[in-house]
This record gives C-alpha cells, structure tokens and sequence, in this order.
C-alpha cells in the first residue's frame, strides 16, 4: 500500500467506520462517545472521560483496544498509589526472594496502545506530574532508563461523585487531553431494557471477543494521522471562525457573552490555550475525513468545540468549584454569539 496515496486513505477510512460499527454493536447507546473517540484515536490524541459507576467506560476502551490492537493496561487511582507503582512492582517469590517485575506501563513497551487511569483524579499530584510527561512525551524513565512508549493513548476517567480524598487535576494536564468527555447511562427504555435481560452484556469477555479487528497494525495509526493532516484542508474562513471561538473563551467580554447566572466579567481567568487551539483543529480534519470530505466544514468545528475546549476553559476561583453549574451554559453561549462563516 503506498502510504501517500489517496487511496489509502480512504482504505483507513473503511476501517476507521468498520471500528465504529463494531464498538457501537457491543456498546449500547453511546454513538456520540464512540464517534469521538475514533476521531481521537485518528487524531492520536488522549482522552478525559467522565461518567457515573459502572456506565460501560473500560469496556468501551476494551473494545477500542480490540479494534486497534495492540496491549491495553489499567490502574485504578488511589490515595496511596505513588509513581513507581506505575512502573515496577515488587513482590516475594515462592522461595523467600524479593523480585522487582516491570508495572503496567512497562509489561509491554512498545506493544501498549491503551493506558487507562481509572478514577485519576484519586491519585496525588505526584502521579499526575508522571502521567503529563507521558502524556507529552510518550516516555518514562526506571530502571535508570528511559523507555519510549511511542502509540501510547492515554484514557484517564475522572469520579465526579465523591469528593472526600480526590485531587484535582492540574491545568497543565488538562490541557495535554485532546478532548474530555461525558459517558451516561443510556436512558432509551429498550436499550435500558437490552442491559438488563440480554445475556450477551453479562459475560463481558466473550462479549468483546465478539469484536472484530479492523486495524492491521496498531503502529501505522501516527502515519495516517499525519496524513489525514496533510490532506484535509481548512479553509482561511474556517480558521477565522475556530479562531473566534477560542478567543471568546478568553475574553467573553469582548465577544459580548453574557449569562443570566453569573457576571461574566469575572468568571473566566483562562480559555483555549495555543494548543488546544491546535488540537481543536486537527480532530476537526478526522471528523471530515470521516465524512468523506478533503476540507473541514464550519460544522466539524462547532461540533467538537465543547469536547476539545470546555476542559481548557478554567474559571476564577471563587467559580471553579461550580464549574459544573456554567460550563455547558458558558460554551453553549460562545456557540450562540460567535457566527459561522
């Protein structure tokens, strides 16, 4: 297959959808949340989900990892968990001797394609200080050693439902996630209906074993997104208008953005940093070539605004412990006021 051609492209293309199709037929009514996380798998991005117990969200990225390939490892977040227990474990053998085996980010070197921190948000600074340079360089020093962790995608879910020993997580790590989004309990009766009486969502393991393979080789993935980046263009009027929104998002005053809730004014301390600028954008090119177009629609923009950028929005302090109460509100806003070319 020559990598440059359009041809393979639109083979990729294939494959991204068979991967869509196939997680949605094993995931029950989180289309929204599979369409972008395909497009954050093309756009090799990581991902902040957020969601109430036992919605689905590690099966779901089971299934991901099923369609990609490649080795999936999980932590779950604690008070107690500390940096190195991401990378080495230590343990005593059956004959009395101390071993030091390698821990979960490290059991598969360049063969982990999926890393998912459960419940991040539990675990203390310390360990997020770990995870952004993971994030951000896809590597880890132990063993005296630096280890490249080169397809890494980062999937961290966050618990919004306790408060009491929790840490949030930092704005330099925010930003590194391409996009943060809401994973709910489906609320259509039948599919509420197919959870609970259909054996086939019991057995979780045979259940994603019903997932077909549909990337030949999870390492070809950085190739493609590149060249998804390459080919689809943006158009000097589509630039402007993600440009806007963005700056909306740091000076809502100047884009006379108001709420009925809040003063304005003083709500806002940061919004799009430079990155998540750029990163708006390159999710925004896969949610076209995903389409089929060789050009990103105003569209393509708007929709991805609130899962690229909410998250990179911070609020002054006296706001920020009631982001939940005007962040929608706060996006929905920006989204109204600033005009599509």
């Amino acid at each position: 297959m020559q990598q440059n051609s359009p041809e393979s492209l639109d083979q990729w293309r294939e494959r991204a959808q068979a991967m869509e199709a196939g997680i949605n037929s094993v995931i029950v009514g989180q289309q929204d949340a599979i369409r972008l996380i395909v497009i954050a798998v093309f756009a090799q991005g990581h991902v902040l989900l957020e969601g109430d117990v036992g919605v689905g969200k590690t099966t779901l990225l089971r299934a991901v990892s099923r369609t990609i390939g490649g080795n999936i490892e999980r932590i779950e977040g604690t008070v107690d968990l500390l940096p190195s227990d991401l990378v080495y474990h230590t343990y005593v053998s059956e004959d009395g001797k101390p071993v030091v085996d390698k821990g979960p980010l490290l059991r598969h070197e360049e063969d982990l394609s999926i890393f998912f921190f459960n419940e991040i948000n539990r675990a203390r600074p310390q360990v997020h200080s770990m995870m952004l340079r993971i994030m951000a360089e896809r590597s880890v020093t132990a063993f005296n050693r630096d280890y490249a962790l080169p397809y890494v995608q980062v999937f961290a879910d966050r618990n919004r439902m306790e408060r009491d020993e929790t840490y949030e997580i930092p704005a330099a790590a925010r930003d590194r996630f391409l996009m943060e989004m809401l994973i709910e309990a489906p609320t259509d009766p039948a599919q509420q209906l197919a959870l609970m009486n259909d054996t086939r969502f019991h057995d979780t393991d045979a259940l994603i074993d019903s997932v077909a393979p549909c990337v030949p080789d999870f390492r070809q993935l950085g190739d493609i997104a590149a060249q998804i980046q390459q080919q689809i263009k943006v158009s000097e009027a589509v630039q402007h208008y993600a440009l806007s929104l963005c700056n909306a998002s740091r000076d809502p005053v100047a884009f006379d953005i108001t709420l009925d809730s809040v003063p304005v004014d003083s709500l806002v301390q940061s919004g799009a940093s430079p990155r998540g600028m750029s990163l708006l954008l390159r999710a925004a090119r896969v949610r076209a070539w995903l389409a089929g177009r060789d050009a990103v629609l105003p569209d393509d923009v708007r929709s991805l605004f609130k899962p690229c950028v909410g998250h990179r929005i911070f609020f002054t302090p006296v706001f920020e412990m009631r982001r939940q109460e005007f962040i929608d509100d706060f996006v929905d806003a920006i989204l109204a006021k600033v005009g599509a070319p």
